[in-house]
């Protein structure tokens, strides 16, 4: 599906890639993984063509429709499942011109396309999407233009995951969601059909999601079989190995030229001396072997306090009078780590913004401790800072009269050298402008930390970091966050914001994934005794009746459906063995006829696809078309 073939890369004087090489074969989800300001993004930017390399080759299979997000959020008056539904282009070309066709038989080549392409079933599916991004059916009416741009960003994904491109290039698709969007989106990747190449440093979606990792390191990339765990442990077992051989190879080349110094210029010696001298040159240039640079943030020690920090008594919090939660009956005490969840839009960040002092209750009783600091995370005041600034100033201005050298011995605590402290706040990545904010409200060694989605620009190494330096501060925590890898290791107690109230969650994360997975399964239902409230004995006899012919009825359908479906995946494994072997150069160096007929029986897997794919659309639009889902 894609090949990139020593590719050299330059911003400016910086060499990105440099003879960088890469496979991705048809099929299948590939996660691309490094530092934060390493190019990952400027590679997707390469492979869409936005971007020309300096050197090497990138190629897309011939007809392969490649996908990815825009970079900025849409807008548009249309209601929301319009513009997803537009974003089928071949549908939406179709349509029209089934309005406008006069002849016949291009009519009917019209509708047997449309048909192909289950037309019929299409706004179904952009509904599911929408809905599992957090769009219910009121607003995926709404007009395009109502929604906020992280919302709207949510929409650009829908839309994209509608179109079902060849080549699906997703750039952090999770830092726009929620917990709640981002457990399905998982789901509906690793189901998607084709082949996925995915930047992301969500730990959890790259294990459940892909099935290789590509690894961007110095400039290359490194092909690593599994999900992430498991690459990171390989990874690490390579380094381990690599650094032994450079420590062998440093003492070999010690001891071969201690033998040449001592008998260079000794006549029975001089040709024992010159073939070490050749052995040396063999070995080349040695390069230590270096793994990714270590991550430190190191939150500082507030003084004793204490508990509670905060107590809520029937409380109301919201803007213009108007209540977003009510009820509020909390209390935060100084050991305290918790994680808010709920869906976007519950009310998660209007909570913390009231324990952190920027709203104040609508009723109801709110009692703060008087020495209690408070330190308030949120991804908008990143948009504050002025970017001509450099960190060191910035910190200079927020620490008083701290001496230079402190400041810049705080700034180090923060993951940010020396180099970094004198760079412009403009020219700052996303993760380092999030360790630039994480320092700024620490200044005054907060009690209470409230952290509001902290992670959305951290690479994995610096989330690793936020971990470790959040264990070992003594205040307390208030998290609301997408990441569960950052929930599950950091978090004692749960609150769940719902139905306008905001209560503890006595389950644990996966408790919560559970009820999640049901609740969905549940609005998909549709019992009769929803539809018969009143029902006699009789009526739900004939109910039951009635359902029961009813899935007798579906279940030939069922069977089309999954046999359509082990037939696909039989075929389309065959054809990425049969790829692999026709992208083997020595393929072509050998007899013509073997060739032939290698490139024969890929066309005629490709037809076959075609045809099961024809029948699994066809099957599965019967089954849409009853209402049900062939999961059953």
């Amino acid at each position: 599906m894609l090949w990139i073939s020593n590719l050299t890369y330059r911003i400016g004087q910086r060499l990105l890639f440099e003879d960088a090489s890469a496979t991705v074969s048809a099929g299948h989800k590939v996660g691309l993984v490094g530092p934060n300001g390493a190019g990952k993004s400027t590679l997707l930017g390469l492979i869409e063509g936005r971007l020309a390399p300096d050197g090497g080759l990138i190629r897309i299979a011939a007809r392969a429709r490649v996908g990815s997000v825009p970079q900025s959020a849409p807008t548009g008056p249309e209601p929301l499942r319009d513009f997803v539904l537009a974003a089928d282009t071949e549908r939406a070309a179709l349509l029209a011109e089934a309005e406008t066709a006069q002849d016949p038989a291009r009519i009917a080549e019209v509708h047997i396309r449309l048909a192909d392409i289950a037309a019929e079933t299409a706004p179904a599916r952009a509904a599911t999407i929408l809905a599992g991004l957090g769009f219910d059916e009121a607003a995926q009416a709404r007009p395009l233009d109502t929604f906020s741009g992280g919302w709207r960003m949510r929409v650009a994904i829908a839309a994209l995951l509608f179109s079902a491109p060849g080549l699906l290039l997703l750039d952090e698709p999770s830092n726009h969601l929620d917990l709640e969007a981002r457990l399905w989106l998982e789901g509906f990747l690793a189901a998607y059909r084709g082949t996925v190449l995915l930047v992301s440093h969500d730990r959890a979606l790259l294990n459940t999601v892909v099935s290789s990792i590509l690894h961007l390191d110095g400039g290359r990339l490194v092909a690593y079989r599994g999900n992430y765990d498991t690459f990171e442990k390989e990874r690490s077992q390579r380094l381990a190995l690599a650094t032994a051989q450079f420590r062998r190879q440093l003492v070999q080349r010690k001891h071969m030229q201690a033998f040449v110094d001592r008998f260079r210029y000794k006549a029975s010696k001089a040709r024992q001396a010159q073939s070490r001298l050749k052995a040396i040159e063999r070995l080349g240039a040695l390069e230590p072997t270096r793994a990714d640079a270590d991550v430190v943030l190191e939150f500082p020690v507030p003084s004793d306090l204490p508990s509670p920090l905060i107590t809520l008594e029937a409380a109301e919090v919201g803007y213009d009078e108007i209540p977003v939660l009510r009820g509020l009956n909390l209390r935060i005490d100084m050991d305290d780590r918790i994680a808010v969840l709920g869906a976007n839009g519950n009310g998660k960040t209007t909570l913390l913004r009231l324990l952190a002092g920027r709203l104040s209750p609508l009723s109801g009783a709110l009692h703060r401790s008087g020495k209690l600091k408070v330190g308030y995370f949120a991804q908008e005041q990143t948009e504050e800072f002025d970017l001509a600034e450099t960190p060191a100033v910035h910190l200079s201005r927020l620490m008083g009269a701290a001496s230079p050298t402190r400041v810049r011995a705080y700034l180090g605590r923060f993951g940010f050298a020396q180099s970094k402290a004198d760079v412009a706040i403009g020219k700052l990545s996303g993760g380092e402008k999030a360790k630039l904010l994480l320092a700024s409200i620490c200044v005054g060694a907060p009690h209470l930390l409230l952290l509001d989605e902290p992670t959305n620009h951290l690479d994995i190494d610096a989330r690793e970091a936020l971990v470790a330096g959040l264990n070992d501060y003594p205040g307390a925590v208030i998290l609301i966050t997408h990441d569960p890898h950052l929930v599950e290791l950091c978090a004692d107690r749960l609150w769940l914001v719902a139905d306008g109230a905001c209560a503890a969650y006595e389950g644990d994360l996966d408790d919560y994934r559970r009820r999640l997975i049901e609740a969905r399964k549940a609005a998909t239902r549709k019992p009769a005794s929803a539809t018969l409230p009143a029902a006699s004995a009789r009526q739900r006899k004939e109910a039951r009746r009635a359902g029961a012919e009813a899935r007798a009825l579906l279940a030939d359908q069922r069977k089309a459906v999954r046999s359509a479906e082990v037939r696909m995946e039989s075929l389309a494994a065959d054809r990425v063995v049969l790829q692999a072997r026709l992208a083997d150069p020595a393929v072509y160096e050998g007899s013509t006829a073997d060739l032939m007929a290698l490139q024969k029986r890929h066309a005629d897997l490709g037809r076959a696809l075609d045809k099961a794919e024809a029948a699994w659309l066809e099957a599965q639009a019967d089954l849409e078309a009853a209402g049900v889902s062939a999961e059953g």
